[in-house]
Formats: structure tokens, sequence, C-alpha cells
């Protein structure tokens, strides 16, 4: 089972312990033996099965966060690496127990749900012990037929699916839709050594267009499954990063092929509140043999467009921080141009007549030029000597003073 998304109550553990330590799994244990040990152990504490035992479902915790992190390609080398300080703790988030909700915080989860946030649940224990004690209704899936049912709310519809050689070397395709859009997963089980079956592979549903849907594909090569909750709360924060992240949403799935005979899956019905509505179908893909060519190929190109996305992100992290070096140099030299060009248009204006006039009427005795104000009646009156009774005030003296002037010097020439 995966895990990966997060509610009141399912956060990671506060003390937390080696992931290797709390599966009982080595440091170089395989991806189906890490999936083999946190099968056992998820049932063995599921709350389902310890109503009354607060400590399993805080053991349950622990044991999903360990395989969330070993589960996951990258997060298992970031761990490996570096341990929990190299783990996103954002992104360490859990799956969701429906039946241990209560029907408030069930409520929520089904408004974040129908707002597009998407949530994971677990399967019910009761589930995955019908189906582990081998006590699950069987209904046979013919390769090329499809069969329609509804399913309740944590519950599941079991089928068999039997394939010959010839078919089992061409590839089996199993896919489930619902044009009612209901929430569903998609699971696999493997036979038990015990007689039962185990769950091996599971695919939650995803809505495409008008449906929802989840397939599983055993084509002889890698097919990846995309986990779209993995990058939910990135987005939110960041969506650059969601962007470089996206393609790290890619796991590989565990089963690439189906060997001749019968194969268990199951429709799990994973709605909040009501039955869910499915479409189930299995076929041999030896008439798709284009198809599967042209997936194969895609495949490839996505695992190399994530490899360049990882090494162009790193060029495009260096980039934006210049762009916003510069930018913010920007800003600052536009406000510094933009307030010296207010300084200097204010001096500008500081030579005005209006100003100037306003220095001469209020200056007193003084002027801009260091002169004596006088009004212009105050001049004539000051440069005239002695009025010479004249009635219209002109100024004759200054023609008498200077006639007078030559007259006695020529007198004195005279004498």
């Amino acid at each position: 089972m995966e895990t990966n998304s997060k509610l009141e109550g399912t956060s990671a553990p506060a003390i937390r312990r080696d992931p290797y330590e709390v599966l009982c799994v080595s440091r170089d244990s395989t991806d189906q033996e890490i999936k083999t040990a946190y099968r056992k152990l998820a049932l063995k504490y599921h709350p389902d099965k310890n109503t009354n035992n607060p400590e399993a479902s805080e053991h349950f915790k622990e044991v999903a966060f360990s395989y969330s992190i070993l589960s996951d390609p990258e997060k298992r080398r970031q761990y490996d690496s570096a341990g929990f300080e190299a783990l996103d703790a954002d992104a360490m988030d859990m799956e969701i127990d429906l039946s241990n909700l209560g029907t408030v915080n069930t409520m929520f989860a089904a408004l974040f749900s129908k707002l597009g946030v998407p949530i994971k649940t677990t399967i019910s224990a009761n589930v995955l012990e019908e189906a582990l004690n081998g006590t699950v209704t069987v209904r046979p899936l013919p390769i090329g037929a499809s069969v329609s049912g509804k399913v309740e709310k944590q519950c599941a519809h079991f089928f068999g699916v039997t394939i010959s050689e010839e078919q089992a070397e061409s590839g089996i395709v199993v896919r489930v839709t619902s044009t009612a859009q209901s929430k569903f997963k998609l699971l696999y089980f493997e036979q038990d050594v015990h007689g039962g079956y185990g769950l091996a592979l599971q695919e939650d549903s995803e809505k495409t267009g008008k449906i929802t849907s989840a397939g599983m594909y055993f084509l002889h090569f890698q097919v990846y499954r995309m986990d779209s909750t993995l990058n939910a709360l990135a987005m939110a924060k960041d969506p650059e990063a969601a962007f470089f992240k996206r393609l790290e949403g890619l796991q590989p799935c565990e089963v690439s092929e189906l060997k001749a005979g019968t194969h268990i899956f199951a429709v799990y019905g994973d709605n909040f509140f009501k039955t869910a509505t499915y479409t189930i179908e299995a076929l041999c893909v030896r008439s798709y043999e284009d198809t599967t060519e042209k997936l194969k190929e895609i495949e490839a190109q996505i695992l190399r467009k994530r490899n360049e996305l990882r090494q162009f992100e790193t060029e495009y992290r260096k980039a934006l921080q210049r762009f916003q070096e510069v930018t913010n140099r920007y800003t600052q030299e536009k406000q510094s141009v933009d307030e010296l060009l207010k300084q200097r248009d204010h001096i500008h204006s500081s030579f005005t007549i209006t100003r100037t006039n306003s220095i001469i009427v209020g200056g007193g005795s003084g002027t801009a030029n260091g002169s004596t104000s006088k009004n212009p009646g105050e001049d004539s009156k000051a440069e005239s000597p002695v009025d010479d009774g004249g009635s219209d005030g002109k100024d004759k003296s200054g023609k008498k003073k200077w006639f007078n002037l030559n007259l006695k010097g020529s007198d004195k020439k005279l004498g």
C-alpha cells in the first residue's frame, strides 16, 4: 500500500526510528521484501483490528511512515545518504483510514477530495484479512470481456482472470472505469503460501475528462504509475518546484508480467459516503502491438526527460536567483533615478519670477544684487537738490547747476 496523503492524526511520528528497524528488514532488502514486511505489520496494527489499543494505532502510523520512505526509490536513496534530514517533511504524509476518522473528519476529507485535493486512503483491514484467509468470493472475468457493478464503500469485489501461455507472452491489461466519476482502487493480489491472497499492487482512480479510471499493465517492460499526490503540497507552495518534481511522481510498478494461470484482481469502493459504480475489463494486447510499442517508447522518453529536468532545475535555479538579483537592482536603480530627477525638478522650479518678486516685495531695503530698494517717486526726489518753485515739478535744477558751473568756469578763465 502506498502512503502519501495527510489528515489530522496521521502525521509522522514525533520520535522517528530507523525505517529499516521498524519494518524489520535489512538495508539491502528488495522492494518486494519491504512490501511483504509492511503488509504483515500494517495488517497486524491496523486500527480496524485494534479499536481498544491506542498503541497499535501509533505502531500503524510508524509502519506506514517507514514504508512511505522505503517504498519510494528517491526517498530511500535520500534517507540512505543523509537520514531524515535529507527528506522533505512536507512530503512525508500518509494514508488515512476512513473507518478511524469519525463522521466530522470524513466529511472534511470528502470536501477536500471534491475540491480536487488528492487524499489517499487505506484499504479496510477486513478486506485484507478476508483476502488473506481466502474467504472472499471471486467472480470470473474472461479475457476480452467486461463486467459492471456497484461496490459499497470500504468493500471490494474480487475477480479471477485466467490467462493462457500465449496471452501471458503477449501481455495483459486490466482497466476499471467509472462514468459516474466514482472514487475507487484497483487491486492485484498474489497467491499466498497458506492459500489466501496477499495485496501486491494497488492503483487509485484518477479523473480524466468526464470519467475516473485506473489500470494495470503487464507488458514485459517496466511500466510506471504516476502518484499525483506527491506534488499536491508542493504545488500550493511553489508551482515551479512542483513542475520540476512532477515526474518524480513516477514510480515503477513492481509487477511487469503475469504467468499463465488465474490471477486475482479487485475493485475497492473508495468513495466517502456512497457506492462506487464501475466497469472492469481484461484484455490481451496481442492486437495492440503498435500501441504497446508506442507506450514503451513514451515511458523511455519520460524517464530521460526526468533526468534532464533534474539537471535543468539546478541551472534554472541559478538563473532565477541571478534574475531576482538584477530585478532587485533594477528596482533600486529606478527608485534612485526617480528621486534624483524629482529633486532636480524641484530645484529648477525654484528659479521663477514669482519667487523673485516675492523677495523684492518682502525684502525691506535689500534687493537681490545688494542695492537699496526705493520707490520710483523717491528716486526723483532724492536726485533733485532744491525745488526751483516750478509748478510742474520737473527736474530743472540739474540743467541750471550744469549751466552755472560752466558759466563760473568761464568767468575765471576770462578774468
